[in-house]
């Protein structure tokens, strides 16, 4: 079992990530040991997750922690993360009667991570919730770090809160039943992770995608320790920079987490999120802010060529040479991340070496070209 810490520098809080095979099963324990108060748990999960892990955390929930367990479980897919399955969601724990005191699991992706996180944060202002994260994207990523939202038609996470878990459970072994599809999304956050935390860390992944093969041991071990470390780096941005402050531009802002992500955004909008998993919108997001930090002279050609080829290798993307320009610049104008001073980009200096760009100081023509280049790809 590896384990990484969270400490909260204004709480003075903390909690941890653990990171193992076969944890499922005594997940139980480690709610009892830190929930001993509760009497009641809630489970929000999917059909498809929850028939595959559900009955082994339920039965360790009332085995391990003497908790009666409800479950509700939301549709499938990121156009369901919405205000519709919020009050869904909140009914079932009104109903249920989960006090302050109980606890809140959310078991799948990172659409049911964000949603039943948003849904504690706000049902009695506040329940203590777990994270059990069953994709690779939403163990290295969205599980991490206490952003919970849902979509609205106006963008993506626009409606949310910092909502903290009690703690992260991440079962290796729930990526053996992943298809492709999960995994290559999930390879794809990981290179963002790579890409702004510098080359030790792109080249383990890069390392990973060209030895991998589904379901053999040697490639769980490497998963796992690839998967520490990936947390690992999150963290370290996480812990200093707590709530993403809107006064920080500098290299170690919690916004530099967001590269890759204002292009994944806008496609995600225009597609009603419907044709791309959030990790495959990502992997374009990647290519599209390396070639704008190219074009605006800050990335030098082989370092584009690199992250280019390790994006192909995460594996095959959906097309979206159909998506029309003009609909990607007016997605641009609902990114979260745009203020006074305009919409923030986060571009590369270099592999590792993030910077965060005003608009404002971006020629028209370098982002158009960087644009049409990226839909064509």
């Amino acid at each position: 079992m590896k384990s990484v810490e969270i400490k909260h520098r204004s709480t003075s809080s903390k909690y941890d990530i653990r990171i193992g095979a076969e944890t499922l099963r005594d997940f139980g324990s480690w709610v009892k040991e830190t929930c001993g108060n509760a009497k009641k748990a809630a489970v929000i999960s999917n059909a498809t997750v929850f028939d595959l892990y559900g009955k082994t955390v339920v039965n360790s929930l009332l085995k391990s922690a003497g908790l009666p367990t409800s479950v509700w479980l939301m549709k499938d897919g990121e156009r369901y993360k919405d205000l519709r399955s919020l009050n869904e969601a909140l009914g079932h724990l009104s109903s249920e009667r989960i006090s302050r005191d109980d606890v809140i699991i959310a078991l799948g992706g990172g659409v049911v991570g964000d949603l039943a996180g948003f849904a504690a944060a706000v049902h009695l202002r506040g329940v203590r919730f777990f994270q059990v994260p069953t994709t690779f994207l939403a163990m290295i990523d969205s599980s991490v770090g206490g952003k919970t939202g849902i979509n609205t038609e106006f963008g993506k996470n626009l409606i949310g809160a910092f909502h903290r878990p009690t703690g992260v459970l991440i079962d290796i072994d729930a990526l053996k039943t992943l298809p492709r599809r999960e995994l290559t999304a999930g390879f794809c956050e990981a290179i963002k992770h790579g890409a702004i935390s510098g080359k030790k860390l792109l080249d383990e992944t890069a390392d990973l995608l060209g030895r991998y093969k589904a379901g053999g041991p040697a490639d769980t071990e490497r998963l796992a320790a690839l998967i520490a470390n990936q947390v690992a780096f999150k963290a370290s941005i996480v812990k200093q920079d707590e709530n993403e402050s809107t006064h920080r531009d500098d290299a170690r802002s919690r916004k530099i987490l967001n590269f890759g992500h204002t292009f994944a955004h806008a496609l995600e909008k225009v597609t009603k999120y419907k044709r791309l998993r959030h990790g495959e919108a990502v992997g374009y997001g990647i290519r599209l802010a390396a070639h704008l930090s190219k074009n605006l002279d800050l990335l030098p050609q082989n370092e584009l060529d690199l992250l280019n080829d390790v994006v192909r290798r995460a594996g095959r993307l959906p097309g979206i040479a159909d998506i029309n320009s003009d609909d990607i610049f007016e997605a641009f104008k609902y990114d979260k991340k745009s203020s006074g001073q305009g919409l923030k980009w986060i571009l590369l200096n270099g592999i590792g070496k993030p910077v965060i760009v005003s608009e404002n100081d971006i020629p028209r023509k370098a982002l158009t070209n960087a644009v049409i280049e990226t839909l064509k790809s």
